[in-house]
């Protein structure tokens, strides 16, 4: 019996050990569901916010994209606007030139009518007269038929006698009288010619200065550009080669200085520093070379522009430099540059009225003068420089006699050399176009220079105060204190005996050492 409640107490035991482990069984199984279903939801969690992040993504860089599409369209577009702008203006233009043309063939026209009703006039007077002279002869031969008693044969050999003694000294005095008309005609068509070139082109021609005013906020500004004891205007004098006038003028500092090109540079640089508030020599001789840069490519830009403007293309590049630089040269005050560009058009338009190439008529004008470019460097007159510069860079043998003779100083061997003679003097001619006074200023400032750099060691020589002050810089490596002493002496000695000059001249000779080192 007690093995049989043992049994059943091992079963009922057994029993409730499978009913509790099937309970923990499900109980674990209800918690793994769980945190299966949690893990679940965690990952369809961070999986729709990673979705979510790509699509802001995706759409970020799609707007980016978008932005930098409509941008480049936009830079297109601009462009496109600003072609389209250029050749507006091209076309405005090349019509006015077009209106100007046809004004002048509907002049030539009226001229020409004007012209054929002269002759036909004329033509129809002399018809009246030949028949007048034809009944008066008539009428004398009966006359003398009356008279004489002669027959008709001996009444004929003495009238045709008569009348060639007559007729000889009348075809005398006809062909004089037509010869005179005819130099007469001639005369006219000329003057026709020169006064319809300059009619078509009339350009006003304004005599350079030499000084230029430079705007100051205020007068401390003044203080300022002097500088400690002079060093800034004495530095920016040196490195231009003008001088600073400042006085009592409210407002305004005086840029002097003979040479133009100088003048600019320091009239830009100035201005630069006076906008940029730093005044010193060292930000000054840095806005200087800076400013000298900008110059030389505004006459590089110059030249180009005047190319383009008499429609003259393919030239050597330096000779395009070489016409930039005639922006800043002068004759008898009249600016080379504009007076060249007068002298292609007035040429261009009197070959094409004798029936010449216009192009090539316009190039001769054009680069006649272009030695006065360089004159001051190269020994001789402007013509003969300028047909070797143009003979070394290619040019036509029309375009080089033309530079050479437009002065007359070589034999004419075409009628190009004679068309640019013609539309100098007509150019220069002009009243008002030149003055004698500020090219032989100029002139004198050029000669000063000159002869200061002749000597040993001399870098820069500059002419300021209406070529009342010299200021020569040396080579400190070359020339010691003493040696440049004795150097002043000699320019001063040169210039007293080879130059003539009103006043006196005061030789200032500068002599300095810079050391430049650089910390890295």
């Amino acid at each position: 019996m007690p093995d049989t409640q043992m049994l059943i107490l091992l079963i009922v035991v057994a029993l409730l050990a499978t009913l509790f482990t099937v309970g923990i069984v499900r109980i674990l199984d209800s918690i793994r569901r769980r945190d299966a279903r949690a893990r679940a939801d965690e990952i369809m969690r961070l999986a729709q916010h990673n979705a979510e992040a790509a699509r802001r993504e995706i759409e970020l860089e799609a707007k980016t994209a978008a932005i930098q599409e409509k941008e480049k369209a936009e830079n297109e577009f601009r462009q496109i606007r600003k072609e389209l702008h250029d050749k507006e203006r091209s076309l405005d233009k090349r019509q006015d030139i077009f209106d100007k043309q046809v004004d002048d063939l509907r002049k030539q026209e009226r001229l020409v009518e004007n012209t054929q009703r002269k002759l036909s006039d004329r033509i129809a007077e002399t018809t009246s007269r030949g028949e007048e002279l034809a009944k008066l002869i008539e009428k004398q031969r009966q006359a003398l038929y009356e008279l004489s008693g002669l027959t008709q044969q001996e009444a004929s050999e003495r009238l045709l006698h008569s009348l060639e003694l007559q007729l000889q000294e009348e075809a005398g005095a006809i062909v004089m009288k037509h010869e005179r008309l005819i130099q007469e005609r001639c005369d006219e068509q000329a003057r026709n010619c020169l006064l319809l070139a300059m009619h078509r082109f009339a350009a006003a021609h304004t005599a350079e200065a030499t000084t230029s005013t430079v705007d100051i906020p205020n007068d401390d500004m003044k203080g300022r550009i002097i500088g400690r004891e002079g060093r800034n205007i004495r530095t920016f004098e040196k490195v231009t080669g003008v001088d600073i006038i400042i006085d009592d003028t409210p407002g305004v500092v005086i840029v002097s200085g003979f040479d133009p090109v100088r003048r600019e540079v320091a009239r830009i640089a100035l201005n630069k520093l006076i906008t940029d508030g730093r005044i010193h020599p060292t930000r000054i001789e840095e806005l200087v070379a800076e400013t000298n840069d900008e110059v030389q490519n505004y006459v590089q830009k110059a030249g180009e522009e005047a190319c383009q403007e008499v429609d003259v293309f393919g030239l050597n590049p330096r000779i395009v430099s070489l016409l930039g630089r005639l922006r800043f040269r002068t004759s008898f005050s009249q600016n080379v540059l504009r007076h060249s560009i007068e002298v292609a058009f007035l040429s261009g338009v009197i070959a094409a009225e004798i029936g010449l190439n216009e192009k090539i008529a316009r190039r001769c004008g054009l680069l006649h003068d272009i030695g006065k470019a360089v004159d001051h460097e190269v020994e001789g007159g402007h013509p003969k420089i300028g047909a070797d510069l143009l003979k070394r860079y290619g040019e036509s043998a029309d375009v080089i006699h033309a530079a050479l003779g437009h002065h007359d100083d070589a034999r004419v061997e075409n009628p190009y050399t004679v068309i640019v003679a013609a539309a100098d003097a007509c150019s220069a001619a002009r009243p008002g176009a030149r003055r004698e006074t500020l090219e032989h200023y100029t002139k004198r400032m050029e000669d000063l220079e000159s002869l200061a750099m002749e000597f040993s060691g001399v870098e820069q020589a500059y002419a300021i105060q209406a070529g009342r002050e010299m200021r020569v810089l040396v080579d400190s490596g070359k020339i010691s204190d003493t040696a440049a002493a004795k150097t002043c002496r000699d320019i001063v000695k040169a210039l007293t005996e080879r130059m003539q000059f009103p006043g006196e001249i005061k030789v200032t000779v500068i002599r300095e050492t810079r050391t430049t080192e650089i910390a890295k």
